[in-house]
């Protein structure tokens, strides 16, 4: 299994012949009160073939209209539950409707919903292929499901937000750490990282180093890798590899 950061939440898992989409988000600008900071490293018509995009949730950066549209028909979308209409209104065409633990079959993959808690009708999602497991946290807050998640999946790598900002939007560094003990990955891959407050009174010091600091401070020994727009990170037989 290869993961490419694309940027921010958006993550190319490729496996074989099956290759899925995280949380489309291609836009250069941001919003009116976010700034995009590091742009995507593909656009929209560059990301070629795709067997699913995973969608943790419909807030706007991670769901591009455009990209939506013009996605070939025959790609599966795979939405949170009771979130159909809200998806279709940002140009998904047939949205496949998952409720937390059910589990789908993609091409070769296995694609299980897992519980989130963000200011959304959201979910995470859970990819196993033959013996890789990947972990995608979306937008999310530590809560007590982790450690079922933990439980449920052999977690090799979690693609997950270790920052926040100044008011919290996602789990932060010293709840990313608690997330971290429940989760039992391998490898954590901080997301979310694209996008910052315009007002620098909304912004915080917190950096995936600061994480891994307070990680090793915890006496875990959870691997943190950072990925810059455009790089990739290997997952085969339970290890990890940099590419």
């Amino acid at each position: 299994m290869r993961l490419t950061m694309v940027g921010h939440s958006t993550v190319l898992i490729e496996a074989g012949q099956t290759r899925l989409l995280t949380d489309p988000y291609f836009g250069a600008f941001g919003h009116i009160a976010y700034a995009r900071v590091h742009p995507p490293s593909a656009t929209r018509d560059e990301i070629g073939r795709l067997d699913g995009v995973l969608v943790s949730h419909a807030h706007w950066d991670h769901t591009d209209r455009r990209f939506f549209k013009g996605l070939a028909p025959e790609v599966t979308v795979l939405v949170p539950s009771l979130t159909s209409l809200l998806m279709r209104l940002n140009g998904i065409k047939s949205p496949t409707r998952v409720h937390p633990w059910q589990s789908l079959r993609v091409a070769d993959a296995v694609v299980t919903a897992v519980p989130a808690a963000h200011f959304a009708r959201t979910v995470g999602w859970v990819v196993q292929v033959e013996d890789a497991c990947v972990y995608f946290a979306g937008d999310t807050f530590h809560r007590p499901f982790m450690a079922e998640i933990g439980r449920r999946f052999p977690i090799d790598v979690a693609l997950m937000p270790v920052t926040t900002y100044r008011i919290p939007m996602t789990m932060g560094e010293r709840t990313a750490v608690r997330a971290a003990r429940d989760l039992g990955a391998a490898t954590i891959i901080p997301i979310h990282l694209a996008v910052q407050p315009r007002s620098p009174l909304l912004r915080t010091r917190q950096t995936p180093k600061g994480f891994e600091r307070r990680l090793r401070d915890a006496g875990l020994r959870t691997r943190v890798v950072h990925l810059a727009e455009g790089a990739s990170w290997e997952v085969s037989r339970r290890l990890a590899t940099a590419v």
